[in-house]
């Protein structure tokens, strides 16, 4: 006698009207390892963006850019920087631009009639005409200081400092009070990321500074932009070259370190995410092994009957391993989908580039599948192993 065959065509219908029987349940199944599947393509995508984002951040603002500041002596007094620091650096080895900033005494208010409460927290900066380029800043509106306006009482606001003052666009009598003294202000600068202490500042020449506020004239801060091939090397002469009597009360730093820790740091927390969506995963697996448990117990009579027309238990067996692998099948294409949406809608609102790894969707699918197998595992054997007469019974 012939063994009954059962091709492989009929065998995928047949599992897919068992999911059709019980459409809320299969939802409900697939619901649980769609979640879990978008899960882990959201944290490899949205890492993937945000990490290409900040890369893109890093290669438009360099990597070069250095700053110089006074240390502290042995007894913990703050030194200062010399007057000739500004040119001795621009003579430095690697070194290609200089521009330094000092602080000014006094209070930055909108006018004098305003409490300094209001608009805390801005601070009085002089400032070289050639700081933005040395930052790689933008001019949002107006102008930046130049060789002549820094002669004059004359002021741009970094992008924050702006924002406190309540000036949003430029007139030509836009003016705010510095140190009780009138200040009308040529322009504004977008944000500045490498230097945020420049977003919360009043910036003035160091001309004007210096006759109404009697400053020395010497920097506090000095950015360098460094040729890119030897930062290291140019990082090493700094110190001696600033202060060639006392190299060893100068500080020196790169900001854009702190973008690459940022880096690092989102790749140390996808794995915890990671993990995170794979217990969502194996959630949904637990959700359809019980389902599948279930509906064997359900369709006793129907295993009854299909043994009794000859089915054998590899038929029966493959039949709910079809069923299983479907619902894994359906959640991980609907994971899929729902996760790449999720990146790229949160890509475009965080303006990056929406990348997703070439990995992450086949990767994916496969795991959903392999999960279906695992989960149908089990039922599939149950249902094999009983017999006609036992399906058949009430």
């Amino acid at each position: 006698m012939r063994s009954s065959r059962l091709a492989a065509a009929d065998l995928v219908r047949v599992s897919l009207l068992g999911i059709g029987a019980r459409k809320l349940r299969a939802a409900l199944s697939v619901l649980g390892i769609a979640i879990g599947i978008a899960a882990i393509v959201c944290v490899l995508g949205i890492s993937q963006s945000s990490a290409a984002g900040l890369q893109h951040e890093l290669d438009r603002l360099g990597t070069n850019l250095l700053t110089v500041q006074p240390g502290q002596s042995l007894t913990g007094d703050q030194s200062t920087l010399p007057l000739s620091a500004e040119q001795t650096l621009t003579n430095a080895p690697y070194v290609q631009q200089v521009s330094g900033i000092a602080p000014v005494s006094g209070t930055v208010l909108r006018n004098k009639h305003i409490g300094s409460i209001i608009t805390g927290g801005i601070g009085i900066k002089a400032a070289r005409p050639n700081l933005p380029s040395v930052l790689r800043g933008q001019v949002a509106q107006g102008v930046f200081l130049n060789a002549a306006t820094g002669n004059y009482p004359v002021t741009v606001l970094g992008a924050v400092a702006a924002q406190r003052l309540g000036i949003t666009t430029l007139r030509p009598d836009t003016a705010v009070s510095l140190g009780g003294k009138t200040f009308t202000v040529v322009g504004i600068l977008a944000p500045i990321e490498l230097a945020p202490d420049i977003d919360r500042s009043a910036l003035i020449g160091f001309a004007e500074a210096e006759r109404a506020f009697r400053i020395d004239g010497s920097a506090a801060t000095i950015y360098l932009r460094t040729d890119p091939e030897h930062v290291g090397e140019a990082a090493k002469t700094l110190a001696a070259a600033t202060n060639p009597a006392h190299p060893d009360l100068v500080s020196t730093s790169q900001p854009s370190a702190a973008l690459s820790a940022r880096l690092a740091a989102k790749k140390t927390f996808n794995s915890l995410f990671l993990g995170l969506g794979a217990v969502a995963v194996l959630v949904g697996a637990i959700g359809i092994a019980n389902v599948m448990v279930i509906s064997v117990l359900e369709r006793r009579s129907e295993i009854g009957l299909r043994r009794a027309l000859g089915a054998t238990r590899r038929h029966i067996a493959g039949q709910f391993i079809g069923e299983s692998l479907a619902l894994a099948l359906l959640g991980g294409l609907a994971g899929c989908a729902l996760g790449t949406l999720v990146t790229v809608g949160y890509a475009r609102y965080e303006h990056w580039e929406a990348t997703i790894p070439a990995t992450a969707l086949p990767l994916g699918l496969a795991g959903a599948l392999l999960i279906g197998t695992i989960a149908g595992l089990y039922p599939a054997a149950r249902a094999a192993r009983l017999s006609p007469t036992q399906a058949l019974a009430r």
